[in-house]
Parts: C-alpha cells; sequence; structure tokens
C-alpha cells in the first residue's frame, strides 16, 4: 500500500484500537451492540483475554453510554472475573462458531442507506442487526462525500432530515436553508450514525463480511440465512441488502445488470457511450501520444464504441479527499510505494499547455473540486479532464471477486496519493497551483486509524438489480409522479466519464459523462423489491432497480437514505403481517412515512422550508 499507511491494504481485518485509547470489546447495553471481530477463526477466541474481561465486567455495570470500554477499566476487574472468562475462553477456543439468535431484520452494509434502514425499522419495534463488513459506519456520508449531493433541499425529509439536522446542530446550527448547514466533518457524522443507532437499539457487528461464496442460503425464494467470513451464521424474516456492491442480492439470484443500457433498450437518449460531452473534458486537441508514438499512460487504445450503443463499462470511481489548509491540524501528503510520475505523463502535458490554451495559469480548482466544510476543511472531488476520477479502472469492480475488487480499491488508493503527491512535488507542475496544493494537507482529524485516508472507495455505480419496476430517464423528465411513492429526488442526472480514449486523429478525449437537470420527481417503493418470483424476503435500497440514466440521478447519499428509511418500514410491516416484501400494503407503508415526515410528494415538500437557491455539488 501506499507510504503513510502502515502498509495496511484497505478492508484488511485486523484489531484496530479507536483514538483515545479505547480498545473495541464485545459491550452489550439496552441500546446498541457494537461488537468488531479480528477476522481469526473460532468463536469466544476472536477477542484477547482481557478484552473479554473487560467485556464481562462491563456488562456488569449498571451504566448506560459509551460502547467502547476505556482500557484504564481493564485493571479493575476482579480475579474471580478472570478465572471465569478464562475457563470460558479456553474450553470454547476451538468450537465451531454457533449460530446466532434469529433477528427480525438483519442488514448488511452500515452505509448511510443501512444506518437508516436499521435505524427505522428499530424505530418501528423489530429487532434489527447490522452488519458492516469493514469497520465504520456511514459509507461515503462519512467517507469523504461530505459535500453533500442535495439538490433541492425541501424533498429532503424524514430521517434523512433527521440526521444532517442532527450534524448541523454539532456546530450549533438548527436550520438546513444553506447549503453550508448540510455539510460535516466524516468522523461527525459518523457519531451522530452510532448515536441513532443506539438510541434505536440496534445490534452492530463490524468486519462481518458476507462469506464469497454460498454465503446465502436459500429455501424455496426465501433468504433464511447469509453466513460470513468467520463462520457465523445470520438468521432473520427480512434481509436488506443496503452494501455499495450487492453481494448478497447477487447470491440471493436476484437478477441484475451492470453498465449502461443502449438507447434503443428504454428508449433513453442519454443512454450508451456518449457522442460529444462537453464538462470534464480535454477543452483543446491534445495529443495521446509520446514523441516516438506510444500511448501515453491512462489512455485506452479505443475506438470508442458508435453512439448510443450498451456495454458493460460503469462510471469512474475516486476517493473523496478531506484536506485541511490549517498548518497545525495538517499531515503532509504521503509518498505512495512505487510513486511512479510518468504514469501522469498527460496531467504534465495537460497542465504545461494550459496556459497557452487558457490565457491564464492553471489552479487547484481545475484540477480539483474543493468545497469547505468546517474547521478549515474541504471535501476535495474531481474536476477537469485528469483529476481524482481513476478513469477507466472500475470496470471489474461490480462482479468481480473479492481479491479483484480489493485490488481495484487498493490501485485507486495508490493512484490518488500519487495524484496528489504528483501535484506537490514534481517540478514540471506550475509554480502557483504547486503553492496552492501545499497550502492544504491531510487532516489530522479524520479517518485516523487508516492513515488519514478515506475509509470509503466512491463505488458510484455497481451492480443494479433489475426488480418488480426499473426507473429510467423518463421516470426523472416526464412521468414524475408514483402512486406508490416513498419519497422524492432531485438531483441533475450526473453521470462521470467512463473512459479516456485515443480518437482515429491522435488526439485524446473522455467518454461517458452526464450531466442534465432534472425536476423533482417521485421514487416508487418498486424499486427495492426483487421481483416475486425470485425471493420474497429481500430489500435491496442501493443496488436498487433503475437503467444507468436513472440510477446517476437516484444514487445520490440523501436518496439512499430516504429509501432506506421505507426499507426499514416495509421490513417492519412484513414482519407483522407475516407477507411477503412484494405484497406489503403501500398505503400502510406510505402512512406510517407521514407520521415520521418523510417527504413523498410535492405537497409533503412545500412543508419544508425553501432554500435561497437549489445545490448542484
Amino acid at each position: 500500500m501506499p507510504g503513510g499507511r502502515g502498509g495496511r491494504r484497505h478492508g484488511e481485518l485486523q484489531n484496530r484500537e479507536a483514538p483515545g485509547n479505547w480498545v473495541g470489546v464485545p459491550t452489550l447495553r439496552e441500546g446498541c451492540l457494537f461488537r468488531h471481530n479480528d477476522g481469526s477463526s473460532g468463536n469466544d477466541g476472536r477477542y484477547n483475554l482481557l478484552a473479554a474481561i473487560a467485556g464481562l465486567s462491563e456488562q456488569l455495570r449498571p451504566l448506560r453510554g459509551q460502547t467502547y470500554m476505556p482500557r484504564r477499566h481493564f485493571l479493575n476487574s476482579s480475579f474471580l472475573s478472570f478465572a471465569f472468562v478464562a475457563s470460558l475462553c479456553f474450553s470454547s477456543a476451538f468450537a465451531l462458531p454457533p449460530k446466532t439468535p434469529a433477528a427480525d431484520l438483519v442488514v448488511y452494509g452500515g452505509t448511510a442507506s443501512g444506518v437508516i434502514t436499521a435505524y427505522s425499522a428499530a424505530k418501528e419495534g423489530l429487532h434489527v442487526v447490522l452488519l458492516e463488513p469493514r469497520a465504520h459506519l456511514g459509507g461515503m456520508v462519512t467517507g469523504g462525500l461530505s459535500a453533500t449531493d442535495l439538490g433541492t433541499f425541501q424533498i429532503i425529509g424524514g430521517y434523512a432530515r433527521d440526521f444532517y439536522m442532527r450534524a448541523a446542530a454539532h456546530y450549533g446550527t438548527h436550520s438546513l436553508e444553506k447549503h453550508e448547514d448540510w455539510l460535516s466533518e466524516p468522523h461527525v457524522g459518523e457519531e451522530v450514525f452510532r448515536a441513532m443507532l443506539n438510541e434505536a437499539g440496534v445490534e452492530v457487528h463490524f468486519q462481518e463480511k458476507l462469506m464469497e461464496h454460498r454465503g446465502v442460503v436459500m429455501t424455496a425464494k426465501h433468504v433464511t440465512s447469509i453466513k460470513t467470513m468467520d463462520g457465523k451464521v445470520w438468521r432473520a424474516k427480512i434481509f436488506a441488502d443496503c452494501s455499495y456492491e450487492g453481494e448478497v442480492m447477487a447470491q440471493s439470484g436476484v437478477t441484475y445488470t451492470i453498465g449502461r443500457e443502449a438507447v434503443a433498450k428504454y428508449g433513453e437518449d442519454l443512454a450508451g457511450v456518449r457522442d460529444k460531452t462537453p464538462a470534464h473534458q480535454f477543452t483543446w486537441p491534445l495529443s495521446a501520444y509520446d514523441e516516438q508514438h506510444r500511448l501515453l499512460p491512462e489512455i485506452n487504445p479505443g475506438p470508442l464504441d458508435a453512439p448510443g450503443s450498451g456495454d458493460k463499462k460503469v462510471q469512474a470511481y475516486n476517493f473523496r479527499m478531506i484536506l485541511t489548509h490549517d498548518p497545525a491540524s495538517q499531515i503532509p501528503y504521503p509518498k505512495p510505494n512505487g510513486y511512479d510520475p510518468a504514469r501522469f505523463a498527460l496531467l504534465r502535458r495537460y497542465l504545461t499547455e494550459f496556459e497557452k490554451n487558457k490565457g491564464r495559469a492553471p489552479n487547484f480548482h481545475d484540477v480539483t473540486n474543493p468545497v469547505e466544510i468546517p474547521n478549515h476543511k474541504a471535501d476535495f472531488n474531481n474536476n477537469g479532464p485528469v483529476s481524482t476520477d481513476y478513469i477507466g479502472h472500475s470496470w471489474d469492480y461490480p462482479d468481480g471477486s473479492y481479491a479483484v475488487k480489493q485490488k481495484i480499491w487498493n490501485d485507486t488508493a495508490e493512484y490518488t496519493q500519487a495524484f496528489f503527491y504528483f501535484l506537490a512535488h514534481d517540478r514540471s507542475v506550475p509554480a502557483g497551483l504547486q503553492k496552492e496544493v501545499n497550502e492544504w494537507g491531510l487532516s489530522k482529524d479524520e479517518f485516523v486509524d487508516d492513515g488519514y485516508f478515506p475509509y470509503q472507495l466512491y463505488i458510484r455505480e455497481g451492480r443494479r438489480m433489475v426488480g418488480v419496476y426499473v426507473m429510467r430517464q423518463a421516470d426523472l423528465q416526464t412521468a414524475r409522479t408514483k402512486p406508490d411513492s416513498i419519497g422524492m429526488g432531485s438531483y441533475q442526472s450526473d453521470s462521470h466519464n467512463i473512459q479516456r480514449v485515443a480518437r482515429e486523429d491522435g488526439t485524446v478525449t473522455n467518454e461517458g459523462d452526464v450531466q442534465v437537470a432534472v425536476q423533482p420527481y417521485e421514487i416508487p417503493l418498486r424499486v427495492m423489491l426483487p421481483r416475486k418470483d425470485e425471493v420474497e424476503n429481500l430489500l435491496v435500497p442501493v443496488c436498487l432497480s433503475a437503467s444507468h440514466v436513472a440510477y446517476s440521478s437516484v444514487r445520490m447519499e440523501p436518496q439512499y437514505m430516504i429509501i432506506g428509511q421505507a426499507a426499514g418500514v416495509v421490513a417492519s410491516l412484513a414482519v407483522q403481517k407475516g407477507v411477503a416484501v412484494q405484497d406489503v400494503s403501500v398505503p400502510s407503508v406510505q402512512k406510517r412515512l407521514h407520521e415520521r415526515k418523510a417527504v413523498l410528494n410535492f405537497t409533503d415538500a412545500e412543508a419544508n422550508p425553501k432554500a435561497s437557491k437549489e445545490s448542484r455539488y
């Protein structure tokens, strides 16, 4: 892995101490159970002996509050506790992992959608277990995407709005009328999510990754259990796959698709390979070859397929970097292992020719999109033709093996670190730009247990279910109301570039960008439902049923949370009535959502405060 991260590959299972000298131990309270799994075999043997003693001692205490126990309390454990726990550990260290008690709902994936799905269902009275394959909650919301993609503020209601209101309250703000009111630091967002789960009594288990093969057990058209890498079996009446990868969905036999549909598939004029796209594009002819006519790095030889044709390629992934311009809080850009500036030959050429073609020197905004967030920080996104998007390297991620996914994750992290290190240190970078880059650095108080590097790869699009209803371009533009609406969307159709190729004339071009404004639209409940002839007790709020074009708008994190709230209600009604998720009463779902201040339609939206202007970040 790149330098500055202790050589640990992203996603490796290991014991990790949280900041502040707190150690993750199994601690059960009346509220939320947070459990860390270090990935070793067995059950009781997953925790060292002192941690087990601390866990027992903590459970005997009548106090409520933190779900982590300070290390200083370890020494207060009695010898009797030591002997008791030791006997348990040594007597069962080699026992097979038992089945866990059945839950009403198991949510797989601690994304923002997963948190809200679990929270919503628990608030409805269900026993909910949330399994997170890694070590943190919130997905992209707490993993670098602090510049929330909002669109029209008024259409965001319910528990999603509650989350943003709680985060704003951390900074002393009690309204959400300006874009900056919706922005928070990653660690603050995760604290809010943890508090919500604790209040609702959700049982949370970290580092519980689905078995890569045979991880889902089916009986007829029901998921009866899922099995994680440590051998645990998790049973429930209803399951919700809230991961970005859709592993539970895929192993359940649900039909899904990857990539772009052709224009003819759903009659979408934004579908398929794009002909001309002006945004994030080379705006003057730039050669794709070096002096020996060798293709520069990070360029595909092409050729481009015909405009409007479909393919299995997905838009570029990246990491949303959180940087600070406060010198007292900065960590220098690390130099990644194996750093090779030659991979940025195209960027060097672009910057060298910039002033001649633009009439001014380039600045940091020309190669990134920083959006200020609290406490002298900014969320840095992709901007321009060569930036943080790792174009053309995400195609194999959706259906790739775990090893393939991890390699893409690691390669994208290394590219990102190399990109910033190149801008900060390479002599070819214009002096003004380099000075500006070096006014920023990694933030000391974000992602502290991962080398100050974001926890989450921005998987903008992966598997997409083909479910009861496939949302498409018309649902964003013309057929914008739905009888089974469970929320609303409003952010523009936004797909990042998918490939960078050499044209026949020898110049380089980016392809795949879509940026088309939409009006607020309603999201049907059916987009989270698999077909009933496939699975009857699974909900899919993230890898939902939509075309590539429709997904490019509905994929925003507030919408994932909105759909998650509805998923929690659907799960509760399915359990209470003993019916398939496809047979839950739509009016009953809508009634409960309205009671919890969800925004389902334009009339609901009018009840929320108006913003001074729409947000397009």
